[in-house]
């Protein structure tokens, strides 16, 4: 598509920002707000095939239905000139993959907060009931004043369309960013999203990916059987307890990571809390970058029924006791808990009067 093309008699498109094997990205205003929007145009030859027509429709609709200050807005979808195409909120910055190569590793700071809103924009996706498939720093826009803003949900699968047992034969994604299970061609889930995520914060402190390899073969193997490059002695400037938070999210098996980005982000969240509380300031490297603030409490979900905390294991005991950052995330004492279990007590020793009565009665004693 060429510049001062005009889509709709509406968007004036301006120039390219970008592009992908699917579509490409311009720039363009909107005649009718007065406002410069981002304009994503499927390629003309894939126009004809319904796979890749169907993709492109699904990600309208799913990111249409997505409010959240950590994903990018769509605020419209159509066809004009032999071009379909999305038109989504216009981004001033630039993408996370080339903030990484410009300042890598990034200060353990910026990355911890770039992480928590990461993990807000992709735990909204994933109540919404979306996998979005194909996390990678590419697909995150980070604004001129530090607001990260999740993209490019042309992959992404609806939860409730998902079998356990299902194969792929042809997995599409970024090999460098998939989950061991997405790699095998078995069915994704939140966890596996939740890997890619480890991915790119593994790559935002240690400056380069923990599998560098350049086939995808080699690729799938490590995935499926080495163990990432030891975080902090990578880069000794990241903290013990945060490596051992981000090497459990690259756990191979999806039961060993959190389940959720929700989850990871609470997890993240309480880390830079707790150390803030334990210090008095964010000198522990927790200092929000020049420009943009912490991810508020109430951006982040609170757990709901069926939904473990974040903290506990599903035998209710505490996932991180033996961790580095076991003390930094204990939580406080239930006290309702123990006022239950105080009557209960009651209750109990309250019927052995009865039972001694009955024990003289039979003759038992």
């Amino acid at each position: 598509m060429k510049p001062e093309t005009i889509l709709n008699q509406r968007y004036h498109v301006l120039e390219m920002l970008g592009s992908g094997g699917m579509a490409v990205v311009y720039k363009a205003r909107d005649l009718t707000l007065g406002r410069l929007v981002a304009i994503k145009v499927l390629r003309a030859a894939l126009t004809t095939d319904p796979q890749f027509l169907r993709s492109f429709l699904q990600e309208a609709r799913a990111v249409a239905n997505l409010t959240h200050p950590n994903i990018v807005t769509v605020h419209d979808f159509g066809f004009d000139q032999e071009h379909y195409y999305i038109v989504m909120e216009f981004v001033e910055g630039q993408d996370l993959k080339t903030l990484i190569r410009g300042s890598s590793p990034l200060p353990v700071d910026e990355a911890l907060d770039l992480a928590i809103q990461m993990c807000a924009g992709a735990g909204y996706a994933h109540r919404a009931g979306l996998v979005h498939c194909d996390i990678k720093p590419q697909n995150m826009l980070v604004t001129l004043g530090g607001r990260l803003k999740v993209t490019d949900f042309g992959l992404a699968r609806v939860l409730a369309t998902i079998h356990g047992d299902e194969k792929n034969e042809i997995v599409w994604g970024t090999p460098q960013y998939f989950a061991p299970e997405q790699a095998a061609g078995e069915a994704t889930t939140p966890a596996s999203d939740v890997y890619s995520l480890g991915i790119v914060i593994y790559e935002m402190l240690a400056g380069r990916l923990p599998f560098p390899g350049d086939s995808h073969k080699r690729l799938a193997l490590a995935y499926l059987h080495e163990p990432p490059g030891p975080l902090a002695e990578i880069n000794p400037a990241v903290p013990e307890a945060l490596a051992h938070i981000v090497h459990k999210v690259l756990a191979k098996e999806p039961a060993n990571r959190y389940r959720t980005a929700d989850q990871l982000g609470r997890i993240l969240l309480s880390y830079r809390n707790q150390t803030f509380r334990r210090t008095g300031d964010f000198s522990a490297g927790l200092t929000p970058p020049s420009g943009s603030s912490p991810v508020p409490v109430t951006q982040l979900p609170v757990p709901g029924p069926g939904n473990h905390d974040f903290i506990r294991s599903r035998a209710g005991g505490s996932e991180l006791s033996h961790s580095p950052e076991s003390k930094a995330l204990a939580e406080p004492l239930d006290w309702l808990l123990v006022a239950l279990a105080f009557l209960a007590f009651l209750a109990m020793t309250g019927l052995i009067p009865f039972w001694v009565w009955i024990g003289f009665v039979y003759g038992w004693f």
